[in-house]
């Protein structure tokens, strides 16, 4: 893979209406560190960085700064994002010695369908997505396979189930679980209310139609007045 090489620019001035006028000029600001180095405040082009965010070692891609006229090793060791559409806001690149180990977060890729899945029905419940690793900067994994096609419904791999890349050394604890199988969920379904037995020797309550007023305690509550006869009717029409 050919070195790639993104241009750099030191930033006299910081603050936030100083990154405003950078981000109209097309660039972004950014802050190089290195260890026991004093940070230098910077500006880069947000395409070159978000090509190699788009590669396929992504934040771990080792690359060249160049700044001053000279060249530095780096990795990405942040990057904020707009929330909204995404953009990139600011990175932070970090010197590395090629002789040095240091540690970086790797992402783990599952490969394999598992018989858990593929038989029993299963689906596959992915927990950890990285893993934390040392190494020299130059043998940083593009990232971690871990095979799950032996899994059954209830079986797990955990970290210290898979076998780690060469001249890598896993960092996350060993019982962390990575994946597991599960069953999947039943639908559960409403039980239909049952009608209670009626006990033997009970009188069925009446259905109340309408409700009037309750009697006063001491008053004779009324009695209902009969409906009129139709006859009736025709007759006070006929007096109208």
């Amino acid at each position: 893979m050919p070195d790639i090489v993104v241009a750099a620019t030191n930033r006299a001035e910081t603050g936030k209406n100083v990154n405003r006028r950078l981000r109209v000029q097309g660039l972004i600001p950014g802050v190089l560190y290195g260890a026991a180095k004093k940070p230098v405040p910077v500006s880069v082009s947000p395409k070159e960085i978000g090509s190699i965010l788009r590669s396929k070692t992504g934040e771990n891609t080792l690359f060249d700064l160049e700044l001053d006229g000279s060249r530095r090793k780096v990795i990405l060791k942040e990057f904020q994002l707009e929330p909204l559409k995404g953009h990139l806001l600011h990175a932070d690149f970090y010197e590395v010695a090629l002789d040095k180990a240091l540690q970086v977060n790797v992402h783990v890729e599952l490969v394999g369908t598992p018989v858990g899945v593929k038989v029993q029905g299963g689906i596959v419940d992915w927990v950890t997505r990285e893993l934390e690793v040392e190494c020299l900067p130059a043998d940083i994994p593009e990232k971690i396979t871990v095979d799950i096609s032996n899994l059954e419904i209830g079986k797990h791999v955990r970290v210290a189930d898979i076998e780690a890349p060469d001249k890598v050394t896993i960092l996350t604890e060993s019982d962390i679980v990575i994946a597991y199988v599960v069953a999947p969920r039943a639908e559960e379904v409403a039980p239909v209310a049952e009608a209670a037995p009626a006990v033997e020797g009970a009188v069925a309550e009446p259905e109340v139609i309408k409700k009037g007023k309750a009697p006063v305690e001491g008053e004779v509550a009324e009695e209902p007045k009969a409906a009129e006869k139709p006859e009736k009717k025709a007759e006070k029409k006929e007096k109208k």
